[in-house]
């Protein structure tokens, strides 16, 4: 990270224009560029696949790439076409989605394979309009895949390219005033460049790779030589950051239970709601916090005609979701003799691998650290 400001020629540098922002940014992006899989395009037109440009995006948000990389294979290998992925059932998606996170991305982007099958003749639109209008897809989705796999002059802003155009800008706003500044630039870069997909995309590798939220790599930036916020050594101030969410703090209690042979007792949560559909192990959650997490998962065993749990908790788990902290406490339970569990089904663990599962419960029911 540069610590101080440079003497000429950077200091007395020309302020950037969306042209030369464009230019630099495609240049450096077609030199550095990570070879990822929804990256590849069709030698005969240039041209990626739009619904693996879908697919990835969807993926994408939120979401560390090493994870995306795990899943994004997998996924396009079980769903390679639109069509296939429209007419999959539910619980398939969202098992191929399991690690991810943010269920919800799973079931819009299923929703949205079902409407482009229904709407638009199994046709991934390249209409900005008409991609706004599918399930899930926002103005940075759709312009992300109008560039990238149409070649439309679309703007894209997230949370890296608004990091990226606010500093190379000197830009110094609150951030609630941030977005509509960002998309301007945004959308006068679009309007500039001589090779939109490789400029869009330049500007989201940059802020994934180089001009990130802390210890920016200023020296190995494209930009670097009009950057305002470098040339008065702001770049750890710009952007400001926004307040964080306040975290309601979710009491989880599970039953970790298995039969003679071995296996494990699972159920699915309700359609709505947190974690909606995905598997679990019989759990309860309370808003606040019970005065004997013991004598609450007693109760949850008895309702379920299982055994008393033991003693202690065998486990403590943290989990952080965006608005919500959750904090697991995971109890081991036995069936009654010649009874059977009022809810939920038995299943080994590579039947248990196979479901829908949040990253909670996978490391619940199946061990391992991943958060």
């Amino acid at each position: 990270m540069t610590t101080s400001v440079r003497t000429t020629p950077t200091q007395n540098a020309p302020a950037p224009t969306a042209r030369w922002i464009a230019l630099a940014l495609e240049r450096w992006f077609i030199a550095t560029a990570r070879d990822l899989p929804w990256r590849h395009v069709d030698p005969s037109t240039g041209l990626r696949d739009p619904y693996i440009s879908l697919v990835s995006e969807l993926m994408a948000q939120q979401t560390q790439l090493s994870r995306v990389l795990e899943k994004f294979d997998p996924f396009v290998e079980r769903f390679p076409t639109v069509q296939a992925l429209a007419h999959a059932p539910e619980q398939d998606v969202l098992a191929l989605w399991s690690g991810l996170g943010y269920y919800r991305r799973a079931r819009l982007l299923h929703a949205a394979a079902k409407a482009i099958v229904d709407q638009h003749q199994g046709m991934v639109p390249a209409d900005l309009a008409e991609l706004r209008a599918l399930p899930g897809i926002g103005a940075y989705t759709a312009g992300a895949i109008a560039s990238l796999a149409f070649h439309v002059r679309a703007p894209i802003v997230d949370g890296n390219v608004r990091r990226v155009l606010l500093r190379v800008h000197g830009i110094d706003v609150p951030a609630e005033d941030a977005e509509p500044v960002a998309w301007t630039e945004a959308t006068a870069i679009a309007e500039s460049a001589r090779n939109i997909a490789p400029t869009n995309e330049g500007l989201m590798e940059l802020g994934a790779t180089i001009c990130t939220p802390r210890a920016p790599k200023c020296d190995m930036c494209p930009l670097r030589a009009r950057c305002i916020a470098r040339r008065t050594n702001r770049q750890d101030t710009i952007p400001r950051p926004k307040a964080p969410p306040k975290r309601q703090t979710l009491h989880h209690i599970a039953l970790l239970v298995r039969d003679a042979r071995g296996r494990i007792l699972v159920e699915q949560r309700p359609a709505t709601g947190l974690w909606a559909g995905l598997w679990q192990a019989p759990a309860v959650e309370l808003s606040t916090r019970p005065r004997s997490y013991i004598a609450a998962a007693a109760e949850l065993a008895q309702a379920l005609r299982l055994a008393k749990p033991v003693n202690p908790a065998r486990q403590v788990l943290r989990h952080e979701l965006t608005h919500r902290r959750v904090e697991a406490r995971v109890f081991e339970t036995a069936i009654k003799p010649r009874t059977k569990p009022l809810r939920g089904q038995f299943l080994n663990a590579e039947g248990v691998a196979e479901l829908p599962l949040s990253n909670l419960h996978r490391r619940i029911l199946l061990g391992g650290t991943e958060s």
